[in-house]
């Protein structure tokens, strides 16, 4: 019955879970809101608000699940991807921690923990399943055979959906974070009033570079003939974008789908807390006969649960890491 301390520090959310025999006891999140004014993270003012925030934080998850530093068996870390400034912060804590405890310690993969997000609640998806992660930085299909046993069958070859999400909101003057508010106004709007491309692969990976540099001619453009172009018709251009990002992505995941015979498909990750991209996984499942999972909202984003659920079955494992251990911004799973 292991007591494991998760610590997720890898972009701009400071972290920390604690997790006993596989159940997340508490979810602790401090969001660093001074980005918003420059409209994308800074690293290095991140990496400050994490110095800053991490004991509170820490001790905020510990007293939410009634426990005790002396109580815990394991302390674990996110040690990539992310801002590399970001990671040292949580592992240089989590690596004393550790030390001071006596305890072992666990490096985990960012992008691993998202996809194990699926096994904090019930229902829990059966093995084998196809999970289709989209953040900022990433967009992967995952084929996941057991809980440490993944395989990244498809990646973009340049720019991440969330990527596309959040310059689009740049270009139409939304604040940051963009793609929330992409994803609101798309819910007034009309998805087929203005075609955007979709990037032809012949394999399963995907592109994005190429919607963003269509969305600005678009919008150049428009603005040439009507300078209120974006302000008149923000929600169906909202949509319009959303709709294309969204239809990319599904034509692979079908693919995939079939080609590897699954039944059981997610999806994980910060843009899988897009309402029309949780719809439309909802409809192919329906549609198909597949069994969908898909976390809830606060396990999409980056937080904590999801390092302590990948931390719980590593310790099962028995793969623990050393103080050797080093971040780095990115290595795959």
């Amino acid at each position: 019955m292991p007591t494991i301390l998760a610590i997720e520090s890898s972009c701009d959310e400071t972290a920390a879970a604690v997790i006993i025999d596989g159940q997340v006891r508490s979810n602790i999140i401090a969001t660093q809101e001074i980005h918003a004014k420059y409209g994308g993270v800074v690293p290095e003012m991140a990496s400050r608000a994490h110095m800053e925030a991490i004991v509170p934080v820490v001790m905020e998850a510990l007293q939410a699940a009634a426990v005790s530093k002396q109580d815990l068996d394991a302390v674990a870390f996110t040690q990539s991807p992310g801002l590399i400034g970001s990671l040292l912060v949580g592992a240089t804590f989590a690596k004393s921690l550790s030390l001071a405890l006596q305890v072992p310690l666990l490096a985990v993969n960012h992008m691993q923990a998202h996809v194990l997000a699926h096994f904090i609640e019930d229902p829990k998806p059966a093995f084998p399943f196809l999970c289709l992660t989209v953040s900022g930085g990433h967009t992967q299909l995952v084929l996941v055979r057991d809980y440490l046993d993944m395989e990244i069958v498809g990646t973009t070859l340049d720019d991440a959906a969330g990527e596309a999400f959040d310059k689009t909101a740049k270009m139409l003057g939304l604040p940051y974070p963009g793609g929330p508010m992409i994803d609101r106004y798309a819910k007034e709007g009309d998805g087929g009033k203005y075609p955007f491309p979709i990037a032809q692969i012949g394999d399963l990976n995907y592109s994005f570079s190429g919607i963003k540099t269509a969305i600005l001619n678009f919008l150049q453009k428009g603005k040439k003939t009507n300078p209120d172009f974006v302000a008149h018709h923000l929600p169906d251009i909202c949509a319009s974008v959303q709709h294309t990002i969204i239809k990319t992505l599904l034509q692979k995941f079908i693919r995939a789908a079939e080609q590897y015979g699954v039944q059981n498909i997610g999806i994980a990750g910060g843009v899988s807390a897009n309402s029309g991209l949780r719809q439309a996984v909802q409809a192919l499942g329906q549609e198909r006969g597949l069994a969908v999972f898909i976390p809830s909202f606060e396990y999409c984003t980056d937080n904590a649960a999801m390092i302590a659920i990948t931390a719980h079955y590593l310790y099962e494992a028995g793969r623990f890491a050393g103080l050797d251990a080093a971040p780095s911004a990115r290595a795959p799973f």
